[in-house]
């Protein structure tokens, strides 16, 4: 369910309108350092902190310019999508602020506080058993009752444009990056980070961090076909999904790898994070850093921008007291 969209990639100008679009709604977050991490790994490293954007992650950079491109006649029907993550939270406050329905399924067995957070947006939340093909089904059965417009996480060329504005952002206060860092799990965020580096700057390398336990898209990149998901095993739960028909030809194309990482790895990049920046993020947000941290990549010398793509997780499950 892709809508009538066209298959190209959006451009710079479509990403230049979506920041224009979405800048009275969404945050323009913050650029941090810290010498301490710099030190650790030799290299000058730009946090891009969209653990401090509205909802508390990109997702709503994405949401707001979907909810915001609609044509009158749609937007009054109200949007609608399947989710258990940020993107549920993120197209229910974009739907809010444009004051139209969103219509979110999310599986039965969502965590708690994620559920009172997206019916605290104002969305109508229509439950369903904790399996794609439901989500799939249940979505369909909601759209042809109340014509709202689907939304999808990440496989959405509005959605992607929305993504590419953090990375436009980033690039245009930090100038002279050698590469540009973000997570892949659906692959919005990732593909509009490298279109927009592409565009604006083709010399920066675009790196994807990702969980060697839910490798699908560094498989898929090599293979050259979308791999599903397929019980996926890492903490870093914003990224067990896998690659759409629109975002996996954009990476293939413009990202220069992906590197996989440990387990370890992400719980130590996360409490380094927490320790030494004083700020929160969810153990996806982690995953780049923890690409750098395991000194696969030849980084030292070199400017490097990472998108901390988010902190909202459960404080009662961090990963460093399970052990």
């Amino acid at each position: 369910m892709t809508g009538d969209q066209k298959p190209e990639a959006p451009d710079l100008r479509a990403i230049r309108a979506a920041f224009k679009r979405i800048r009275p709604y969404a945050h323009q977050t913050p650029v941090l350092t810290c010498t301490s991490l710099n030190a650790m790994v030799g290299a000058e490293l730009f946090f891009k902190c969209e653990n401090l954007q509205k909802v508390g992650a990109f997702k709503f950079r994405g949401a707001a310019n979907a909810v915001f491109s609609l044509p009158e006649t749609k937007a009054a029907k109200g949007v609608a999508t399947h989710s258990s993550g940020n993107h549920a939270q993120a197209l229910a406050l974009a739907a809010r602020l444009r004051g139209i329905p969103a219509h979110i399924v999310m599986p039965e067995n969502s965590p708690k506080v994620k559920v009172a957070a997206v019916r605290g947006y104002g969305a109508r939340i229509v439950f369903c058993p904790p399996t794609q093909k439901d989500r799939e089904q249940t979505l369909e059965r909601v759209v042809a009752e109340t014509g709202a417009t689907f939304i999808h996480p990440y496989n959405n060329l509005r959605i992607i444009a929305g993504q590419g504005t953090c990375a436009l952002e980033l690039i245009e206060e930090i100038p002279g990056l050698d590469i540009v860092m973000a997570p892949v799990g659906g692959g919005g965020l990732l593909s509009g980070t490298a279109l927009c580096c592409h565009y604006v700057n083709p010399e920066i390398q675009v790196i994807a961090g990702e969980p060697k336990g839910a490798d699908d898209a560094f498989r898929s990149i090599r293979d050259g076909r979308i791999y599903p998901s397929e019980n996926p095993i890492t903490i870093a739960d914003g990224l067990r999904t896998c690659l759409g028909s629109l975002t996996f030809p954009i990476i293939r194309r413009y990202v220069e790898k992906i590197v996989t990482v440990e387990e370890e790895s992400i719980v130590a990049a996360m409490r380094h994070i927490w320790e030494r920046m004083k700020i929160l993020v969810e153990p996806s947000a982690a995953v780049p850093f923890a690409a750098v941290l395991e000194g696969t990549l030849q980084v030292r010398d070199k400017r490097i921008g990472i998108i901390l793509s988010g902190g909202n997780l459960d404080l009662d499950t961090l990963p460093w007291l399970r052990r």
